[in-house]
């Protein structure tokens, strides 16, 4: 089984030769190995994947010796990550996700679909999957996003996907999972927020339309971003043209980042991210 290393410190020289020898020491096979130096933070990134059956507890141990205290040091098997995912009645971005799944693309065990609409129902049973609606009508947020946290508990995941999910979570239930919730959401933000996205872009006349998967913040759709894309679009194109566009680019988009990080290829770099691809 292949083993992640990573790795995030202060800066200092020798950093790539200390962490190497150790695992040299170990006799494990490095297979694959990035770093990357913030300069204008100071800081050292570092992801390794290497075969071999070590001790975890040993090799992190042997590290915390040469690296600077403040070291934050992971090493876990390249397994599956355990997800739920949150829906409301867009299928595009849910649906290119169990599809993935199926075949083994994400890296992930997809648990289960919670949804506050019932009409993705039919399409996730398709894949045998469990689906739990859980309904906003006659409660108040805080009454429904309790249902839902009792709802997603009972999978204890590492990690949650909204996929198209239209509700504002509170700053309550994100920190309830902190780093653990990812958003996909259209490139206009902030330009054209609201609704009718797409009818506002057409208005303007924009030249491109995209899409950005992030970490979800406290601060709504300001948290650090994973990937993004665009394509041209011109004076052809109609507001449904630059929907059904759009919704294709949100599926790529939000897969190409839950695959990253289910890998273990993104780090947290205050509001940035560094990515090992």
């Amino acid at each position: 089984m292949t083993q992640v290393l990573s790795v995030e410190c202060g800066d200092r020289p020798g950093l790539v030769h200390g962490i190497t020898g150790v695992l040299f020491r170990h006799g494990v096979n490095v297979v694959g190995n990035h770093e990357f130096v913030d300069r204008a933070e100071g800081r050292f990134f570092m992801r390794t994947e290497f075969d071999g059956d070590v001790r975890a507890e040993e090799i992190v141990g042997e590290l915390r010796t040469l690296l600077p205290n403040e070291a934050v040091i992971r090493l876990s098997r390249l397994e599956p990550k355990r997800v739920v995912v949150l829906a409301s009645t867009e299928h595009h971005c849910l649906g290119d996700i169990l599809i993935r799944h199926a075949y083994g693309e994400l890296n992930a065990r997809l648990l289960a679909v919670v949804s506050n609409h019932q009409v993705l129902e039919p399409l996730v049973s398709r894949f045998g999957l469990p689906f739990h609606f859980v309904s906003h009508a006659g409660c108040s947020r805080e009454e429904h996003e309790a249902a839902v946290r009792r709802t997603i508990a009972g999978y204890s995941p590492e990690y949650l996907v909204l996929a198209k999910y239209m509700r504002i979570l509170s700053p309550e239930f994100v920190r309830a999972f902190p780093q653990r919730i990812l958003n996909i959401h259209h490139s206009f933000l902030p330009a054209f927020v609201g609704a009718r996205p797409y009818h506002q872009a057409f208005a303007r006349g924009v030249k491109v339309i995209g899409a950005t998967a992030h970490f979800v913040t406290e601060q709504l759709d300001e948290g650090p971003i994973i990937v993004q894309q665009v394509i041209p679009v011109d004076h052809t194109h109609t507001a449904e043209d630059l929907r059904r566009s759009g919704r294709d680019i949100e599926q790529l988009v939000l897969a190409r980042a839950l695959k990253l990080v289910f890998e273990d290829r993104v780090f947290l770099c205050g509001r940035r991210t560094v990515i090992f691809d």
